[in-house]
């Protein structure tokens, strides 16, 4: 069993404010611990399944959210760094997984909901669907045949992904009540609840079909009023407006994801 984790900073309970995921100092050194622990719930789950299986966990927060001294010792980490899709993903796994997950950006009530950048990005579509980070990634795993089984994050993240993959496991660490609030489990009772819910996706991976996007790809990307375009218009996008920009592509990897 080979499983591939895909982490961000602003789903696990407790973490609702963006000082907690932008600012280094101790309210997000907190964060990174309550990330890390909640890492480590889904591990364990995994491994209540398959002792020996191939964990592998990409850190996806732009700034770093693994606290690496809190680590799962048998799980292997690609921590922040110079990376480009698929990130390392391929083939070879059985499934992938995400902790620790929000929104796409315009969510309502969704806390510290965002596509890619809360500052800059108004929104993505591919094929003229609206799509978050999660659609995106998972899409990209569809590529390879790896089904994406498992997620845990705020409620509005959690209804986003049963759109796009009906019977994904999921747990939901709080309710969203803004863009900074949320009801939320006890750290104690999400890490109980990943563990529990990772064994069961676990267990049903073949029961999960990777979620799947038809080639060929126009991705649209429209940025928040005073942002730049020209970071896009330098990958190979074409500009539609000042805000606004397309790229076509035949493989999800090429887009900007």
């Amino acid at each position: 069993m080979k499983i591939y984790v895909l982490t961000d900073l602003e789903g696990p309970a407790m973490v609702s404010r963006f000082d907690q995921t932008r600012e280094d100092g101790p309210r997000k050194q907190t964060a990174m611990k309550l990330l890390t622990w909640e890492v480590n719930a889904a591990i364990d789950g995994i491994l209540d399944v398959s002792p020996h299986a191939d964990i592998v966990v990409w850190d996806g927060h732009g700034n770093g959210g693994i606290d690496v001294l809190e680590f799962h010792p048998e799980a292997k980490l690609i921590a922040r760094g110079p990376i480009r899709p698929p990130y390392y993903l391929d083939e070879t796994y059985d499934a992938l997984y995400f902790v620790g997950q929000h929104a796409m950006a315009g969510t309502s009530n969704a806390p510290l909901s965002h596509t890619y950048s809360s500052r800059s990005v108004e929104y993505y579509k591919i094929n003229g669907r609206q799509i978050g980070e999660f659609g995106c990634r998972a899409a990209m795993a569809g590529e390879f045949n790896v089904p994406t089984v498992f997620i845990s994050g705020d409620d509005k993240a959690v209804i986003e992904a049963k759109q796009l993959v009906p019977n994904i496991y999921s747990v939901e660490t709080k309710q969203g009540l803004g863009q900074e609030l949320a009801l939320h489990l006890s750290p104690q009772k999400s890490r109980e609840s990943i563990r529990e819910t990772a064994s069961e996706a676990c267990s049903n991976i073949c029961q999960i079909a990777p979620l799947k996007v038809d080639p060929p790809y126009e991705q649209e990307i429209r940025v928040l009023e005073g942002q730049s375009i020209e970071g896009y218009l330098r990958g190979g996008a074409a500009k539609v407006d000042d805000r606004t920009v397309v790229k076509s592509a035949e493989t999800i990897c090429e887009l900007f994801i």
